[in-house]
């Protein structure tokens, strides 16, 4: 396959006209509204009463329901585009979901941001650069320095500090960034709609969770905690599980991977400024600093601005 076109499929057209750049930028900062508020959501469930499990059954048993008139027409796995869809539902369905829940165990919201959506158009670009011979701008080798900085920075507070378990947040965030990474280059390959893929994938993480999940969800309600599960049902399954997946598959679409990810860069600012008053989390320096390179590094490094893809 010329590489070129490889490229082109992986990171979308070069020029997509004005009402497309329009609806792209619109589904993309509608789906970095919600992940802000997903970060603060998801930290507060694991550390109250809900498990990673069941906080991921609720967040994919609905669009698996919702969705279920897309998924219906495709059967239970796509006919075609058998590899790239299994690389959408390891990178966005259950397995990433308990890496990340389990995650912000460790770590306050602040972190959450540069380690996982932040980190994520990197190691996009990193893929591009090594399969398709992708070359690299000043600005975007710069974008990538000022990401590592985030990172390091970060992950040194973890290591200066191994006594708070924070570390192993950490890793398992950059784990969770290379696992959306996967997703987000694969999603164009699957020749899905994003209705149907989101669909399948909430299917599948369903049906992986259930076993897990659902006595959870008994034992909360049982215990008095109805209302925290409705509201994780709205925030987890709703908004997160189809909303945002839905509106960036549509971005991804508009705009061309590189694009879409250039948007993720608002997420750590997000989530930092909504867990002040929602968890009472304060960012400390480091995670200031974390918030800070990567915001300004995703956008670089993804080339959302450059004239050449």
């Amino acid at each position: 396959m010329n590489k070129s076109v490889s490229a082109a499929a992986f990171g979308g057209t070069a020029t997509p006209s004005l009402s497309d750049r329009l609806t792209g930028a619109g589904c993309a900062l509608l789906a970095i509204a919600i992940w802000g508020a997903w970060i603060v959501s998801t930290r507060h469930a694991v550390h109250g009463h809900l498990s990673p499990a069941t906080v991921g059954w609720l967040r994919f048993v609905v669009p698996a329901v919702v969705l279920a008139p897309a998924w219906w027409r495709i059967g239970l796995w796509p006919k075609r585009g058998f590899l790239p869809f299994l690389l959408c539902f390891l990178g966005a369905g259950a397995f990433f979901f308990l890496d990340v829940a389990t995650a912000m165990r460790f770590v306050p919201a602040a972190d959450v941001g540069p380690l996982l959506p932040g980190t994520m158009p990197l190691i996009v670009a990193v893929i591009s650069v090594l399969v398709f011979r992708e070359r690299l701008g000043i600005g975007r080798a710069i974008g990538f320095a000022a990401i590592a900085l985030g990172v390091v920075t970060l992950g040194g507070r973890g290591l200066l500090y191994p006594e708070d378990g924070a570390w192993r947040g950490h890793a398992l965030l950059l784990i969770g960034a290379g696992m959306w990474a996967c997703y987000t280059l694969a999603f164009r390959r699957t020749g899905l709609k994003a209705t149907e893929t989101v669909g399948l994938v909430g299917l599948w993480s369903t049906v992986v969770l259930t076993p897990y999940g659902v006595p959870g969800v008994v034992e909360a309600v049982a215990s008095g905690y109805g209302r925290e599960v409705l509201f994780q049902l709205l925030i987890q399954g709703l908004l997160s599980g189809v909303v945002a997946l839905v509106a960036f598959g549509i971005a991804i679409e508009r705009l061309g991977s590189s694009r879409a990810a250039a948007f993720t860069g608002l997420v750590p600012a997000v989530a930092a400024l909504i867990a002040v008053p929602a968890l009472g989390e304060h960012p400390d320096m480091a995670a200031i600093i974390g918030v800070a390179a990567t915001g300004v590094g995703v956008v670089l490094a993804s080339g959302a601005f450059s004239g050449r893809r």
